[in-house]
């Protein structure tokens, strides 16, 4: 179960009430609000509050370029203009809130982004959840022999059991001995009444970093594309990536002329430096270009045959 049960109550009463507005509305993410998309095994993403859309982007584009955008007859003409050349400030005037729970290592890898409000639940004033992000064994591989930062083979069934069972273990076990130092059990209430337990802000320092935590991320339409031309890359750390996939079908369903350009042009598409255009463009005029007459190195070579072949 993703939401507590003090969360969902809190959300259904949300989505009981009903305000009227003079603001430009959504009618697909209004449907979105407030309700929670599940991401790994215990996480989720939803919508808490948004302002602006599609329109809100042409508008700020046609204030700050005046006259000269009345060439640009329609909305899309106009947001895949801005997107293909890098123009921000438009996309800027809208925002959104999100509510995600996450673990905590894919906080620390997110919180890299620093474009945003944040704001994430205190393990110094609350207890933590006893709650783990255990993966798949699908997704459990070793170590890339030629990318640091990266994945290579999954794990044989024998070897991801091992890690499976140990990741499981450890969890539980710093977990039990988290409350046995804050002196309370898993409904909160004191072991020992006679004894204090260890500060919480000192008891937290003993959990796994697959433990989840939750916070608010509020941030601007610009930024969010940032975030996920990064994060929905196929690159990408698998568990940002399930959570920019989720954030993904709600940008579709807020901004989808601003979603489809988004996807073209940035997600979508490649950029070249200037000299892998420069091999480009001869081989456009006929020439055989091979790798150490190009100008480029090996890596960089082998990047410019990825984007031509699609590999």
């Amino acid at each position: 179960m993703p939401l507590t049960d003090d969360q969902q109550r809190e959300i259904d009463a949300v989505r009981a009430g009903r305000a009227e507005t003079a603001r430009p509305t959504v009618p697909a993410l209004e449907a979105l609000l407030a309700r929670a998309l599940p991401v790994l095994d215990h996480g989720f993403v939803r919508v808490v509050d948004y302002m602006g859309d599609d329109a809100a982007v042409v508008q700020a584009a046609r204030v700050s370029y005046g006259r000269g955008t009345k060439r640009v007859s329609e909305d899309a003409g106009l947001i895949r203009y801005l997107m293909r050349h890098r123009h921000s400030t438009p996309f800027e005037m809208c925002e959104i809130k999100f509510h995600v729970k996450l673990p905590i290592f894919v906080a620390r890898q997110w919180i890299r982004h620093r474009t945003a409000n944040v704001n994430e639940y205190s393990a110094r004033y609350s207890v933590m959840d006893r709650e783990f992000y255990i993966p798949d064994a699908a997704h459990l591989a070793a170590q890339s022999a030629t990318n640091r930062q990266g994945r290579g083979d999954v794990l044989g069934p024998d070897e991801a059991a091992e890690v499976l069972r140990t990741l499981r273990d450890d969890a539980a076990r710093c977990h039990d001995h988290y409350l046995a130092m804050l002196n309370e059990d898993e409904a909160g209430q004191p072991r020992d009444p006679s004894r204090a337990g260890l500060a919480r802000e000192l008891a937290r320092m003993n959990l796994t970093l697959n433990t989840y935590t939750q916070w608010y991320w509020k941030t601007d339409l610009h930024n969010l594309l940032g975030f996920l031309a990064l994060r929905a890359d196929a690159h990408a750390q698998y568990e940002i990536r399930a959570y920019a996939e989720a954030m993904l079908g709600v940008l579709d369903a807020w901004v989808p002329l601003t979603a489809a350009a988004f996807r073209d042009y940035r997600l979508g598409a490649v950029t070249l430096s200037a000299p892998m255009l420069a091999v480009v463009r001869r081989m456009l005029a006929g020439e055989a270009v091979a790798p150490r007459d190009s100008g480029l190195s090996s890596r960089e070579w082998a990047e410019l045959q990825a984007a031509l072949t699609g590999g």
